[in-house]
C-alpha cells in the first residue's frame, strides 16, 4: 500500500483515539509510528505513553484480539510504555466506576468503521518468545513435569534474579510493619515473621519445601537455632543455596537437595510453604497436603503461603482468564491458584487443625510493584543477561501482578495449621509475640 494508505492508516489511528478519549479521559498518551503523540485525556501524565511501533499491529490484533497476541507484540518491542511502567499505565484505570464501564459507551459500529483502513491492511505476525510450549496448562501432569515446570522459571538465571530481589533473594511477598518500609527490611521482616508464627525453636527439625535461594533456612537457623533441611526444584536455586550456607558458616546446620517433594520422608517438627503451593496444581492439593502432614510430627505445626484467587459464586471448577492462560505459558507452566475457602478445606480433610489465616494482599501488590520498578531501572543489564523479550515479558508479568493484587483478582494467605486437633494447640493464647 502506497503513501495515501499510510495516511489513511495513520489518520484512522488518530480518529478512533480521539473516540477513545471522549469516554475514557484517561491520563497517558499514544504515541504513534510516525512519532506523533496522541493523548487520551485532557489532563495526561507528561511523558506517560503507550507506543505502537507498527500500524501492523493494530490490523493484527483487530483480526485476533487476544492477550495472547498484545504479549507477543509486547515482547517483539512494537508495542511498548514509555515514561513509566505498566502499573503507571494500569493503577489508575483500576477505581471505583472502572474504565470498562466508560469504555462500552463508545458506538462499536462507528469505531469498526473508522479503524477499517487498518483492519483491511497487512497486519504484523506476532512472533513467538520464549514460551513453555505444550502442556504449559499442567493437566494430566506427568513424573518429571514439576521439574520441567520450576525449572522453566527459575533457572534464567540467578544474576537475572539479583537485578531486581533483595539480598536475601526472596522471591515471594514481603511483609512491610508500615508503608514507608524499603524492601530489603520487609523481606527480612517476612522471614522473622514466619519464624515466629511457627514458634521456631533450638534444635528443633525445621522442614522449607521449595526453599528457593536459602534465605528462609539461613535466617531460621542464624536466629533460631533450627536443624533446616531444604528441597528444590531449580539447579540453580540449589547452587546459590549451597554457596551461601557454606559462606555463613551454616553448613553443619542446614542441608539442601534438588528433590520433589513428594520423594520426601522423615519427621520434622516444624514446615514451611512459602510460594511452592502454586505450583502443584489443583488435582494434586489433597495428596500435597497428606504427603506434608506424614512429614510433620505429631504436635508439629505447618505454615502454607501462597497466592490465592476468589471463590466462585456457582460451585464448580475454576476456568482459565485469558491472563492465567498466559501466566502458564511465558512465566509459571503448570502453575494453578486455588481459593482460601477450598485450601482450608483440604488441609482439615488431611488432618490438620488451622489456627491462623492471614491476608497480605496489600503487602505483594507493593512487593511486586518494588521488583518491576527495580527491574526496570536495570534494563539494560536484564537485555544483556536474558534478551529483550524475556525482560519486557518479565517486567509485564511483575507490574501486571501488582495490578492483580491492587484490584483484588488475586490474593494472598499465610496460613498456620498444627499436626492434630487432639490436646491443647501447639500455638500461645495470644498472637502478641509476633508484633513486638
Amino acid at each position: 500500500m502506497g503513501e495515501k494508505g499510510a495516511d489513511r492508516r495513520l489518520a484512522a489511528a488518530r480518529r478512533a483515539i480521539g473516540m477513545v478519549r471522549e469516554a475514557l479521559d484517561g491520563h497517558f498518551s499514544v504515541r504513534l509510528w510516525d512519532g506523533s503523540l496522541e493523548p487520551l485525556g485532557r489532563d495526561v501524565v507528561p511523558g506517560l505513553a503507550v507506543q505502537i511501533n507498527s500500524p501492523g499491529v493494530i490490523s493484527s490484533l483487530l483480526r485476533r484480539p487476544t492477550l495472547d497476541r498484545v504479549i507477543r507484540h509486547y515482547a517483539h518491542g512494537r508495542i511498548d510504555i514509555e515514561g513509566g511502567t505498566l502499573i503507571d499505565i494500569g493503577a489508575p484505570l483500576t477505581g471505583i466506576g472502572g474504565s470498562r464501564k466508560r469504555l462500552r459507551q463508545i458506538n462499536k459500529l462507528a469505531l469498526a468503521k473508522t479503524l477499517w483502513p487498518l483492519l483491511i491492511a497487512k497486519g504484523d505476525h506476532p512472533d513467538t518468545g520464549r514460551a513453555f510450549g505444550a502442556g504449559a496448562e499442567g493437566a494430566g501432569r506427568q513424573e518429571g513435569d514439576n521439574k520441567r515446570f520450576i525449572q522453566f522459571h527459575y533457572d534464567v538465571g540467578n544474576p537475572f534474579y539479583q537485578l531486581f530481589l533483595d539480598p536475601e533473594m526472596q522471591y515471594s511477598c514481603a511483609h512491610y510493619p508500615t508503608w514507608e518500609t524499603g524492601l530489603e527490611d520487609a523481606q527480612t521482616a517476612k522471614l522473622e515473621m514466619i519464624c515466629r508464627k511457627l514458634r521456631l525453636k533450638p534444635g528443633e527439625r525445621f522442614l522449607d519445601i521449595g526453599c528457593g535461594w536459602g534465605g528462609l533456612l539461613c535466617h531460621a537457623a542464624a536466629n533460631h537455632g533450627v536443624r533446616g533441611h531444604g528441597v528444590t526444584l531449580s539447579a540453580e536455586q540449589l547452587a546459590f543455596a549451597r554457596e551461601k550456607v557454606a559462606r555463613l558458616g551454616l553448613s553443619d546446620r542446614i542441608t539442601l537437595e534438588l528433590m520433589d517433594y513428594q520423594a520426601l520422608d522423615g519427621q520434622f517438627d516444624k514446615i514451611a510453604s512459602i510460594g511452592m503451593y502454586e505450583h502443584i496444581g489443583l488435582d494434586n492439593i489433597p495428596a500435597y497436603f497428606h504427603k506434608v502432614q506424614a512429614l510433620l510430627a505429631d504436635g508439629g505445626l505447618f505454615l502454607n503461603h501462597a497466592i490465592s484467587r476468589g471463590a466462585k459464586r456457582k460451585k464448580a471448577r475454576f476456568s482459565k482468564r485469558p491472563e492465567q492462560r498466559a501466566l502458564q505459558k511465558y512465566i509459571f507452566p503448570g502453575g494453578e491458584l486455588d481459593d482460601i475457602g477450598h485450601t482450608l478445606m483440604e488441609m482439615e480433610r488431611a488432618g490438620f487443625e488451622v489456627h491462623d489465616v492471614e491476608g497480605w494482599r496489600a503487602h505483594y501488590e507493593k512487593t511486586t510493584q518494588a521488583w518491576c520498578e527495580r527491574l526496570t531501572a536495570r534494563r539494560e543489564e536484564a537485555i544483556q543477561l536474558v534478551g529483550a523479550a524475556t525482560y519486557r515479558i518479565w517486567v509485564a508479568y511483575l507490574g501486571g501482578c501488582s495490578l492483580a493484587f491492587r484490584r483484588g483478582s488475586a490474593r494472598i494467605y499465610q496460613t498456620l495449621a498444627g499436626k492434630s486437633a487432639k490436646g491443647p494447640p501447639a500455638v500461645p493464647p495470644s498472637r502478641a509475640d509476633l508484633y513486638r
